[in-house]
């Protein structure tokens, strides 16, 4: 009789985290910076219609790393969570910690239980009605959640990215700064990101109920060159 093979559940939680970080790192970074608005989110994108930030609701943002459907997967539940809470209370009471605690658990139940984890990194950040207020959640793929304060940094070589943008960002600045700090800290001293190789939107609390908006490729270039006005200033 045959005896069935076994594997150590210590060294199957470890091969599971292994080959989920490994599909993240393949993907581009993301990065979500503070400044004196709200927040600002960044992602390396070539792509025009695959989108890695998008909108939850009012003031709330998502963002993913690592596999597109999987993570788009999480968004669509978000946004169906965040309507259906909404719809049921008030929008006042849909906020960001729940959502987060929702994805965790989520993706900690696949982690845990499925053949195959979520190889994704997603973050939930939600701004409040003054400076110093912004929540930003990253969650990983096995639905460990980390509160973040003054930026975030999501996929592969984040500890380099948080190591150069933690030198020049400044949460009091516009979001103007904010950009040229973040396109620095991803790009690094090799390289020159333009507009189009980017993904940048915003929660700015200066635009009333809905704070989201996505930057243009042009008003990328554009507020990523010389110090100017915030994009909350400017027309959208």
């Amino acid at each position: 009789m045959n005896m069935p093979f076994y594997v150590a559940p210590e060294q199957i939680m470890k091969d599971r985290a292994d080959y989920a970080r490994k599909g993240i790192a393949r993907g581009k970074s993301l990065v979500a910076v503070t400044y004196r608005d709200g927040v600002l989110l960044c992602a390396e994108n070539v792509s025009n219609t695959l989108r890695k930030i998008s909108e939850i609701y009012d003031r709330i943002a998502f963002a993913g790393v690592g596999k597109y459907n999987e993570f788009d997967q999480l968004r669509i539940a978000g946004v169906r969570h965040a309507d259906l809470k909404g719809y049921a209370y008030s929008r006042q009471d849909v906020d960001a910690r729940s959502l987060a605690n929702q994805y965790a658990q989520i993706l900690g139940q696949i982690f845990t239980h499925e053949m195959k984890p979520m190889e994704v990194e997603i973050l939930v950040a939600e701004i409040g009605d003054e400076a110093g207020a912004e929540q930003l959640f990253h969650i990983l793929y096995d639905g460990t959640v980390n509160d973040e304060s003054r930026w975030s940094v999501l996929g592969g070589e984040t500890e380099a990215i948080s190591e150069r943008l933690g030198g020049i960002h400044d949460p009091g600045a516009d979001a103007a700064a904010a950009l040229r700090a973040a396109v620095s800290a991803l790009a690094g001293p090799e390289r020159t990101l333009t507009g189009a190789d980017l993904e940048v939107a915003l929660l700015d609390r200066s635009l009333g109920r809905r704070c989201f908006r996505r930057l243009e490729t042009s008003e990328v270039d554009t507020l990523g060159g010389e110090p100017q006005s915030a994009p909350g200033e400017t027309p959208g």
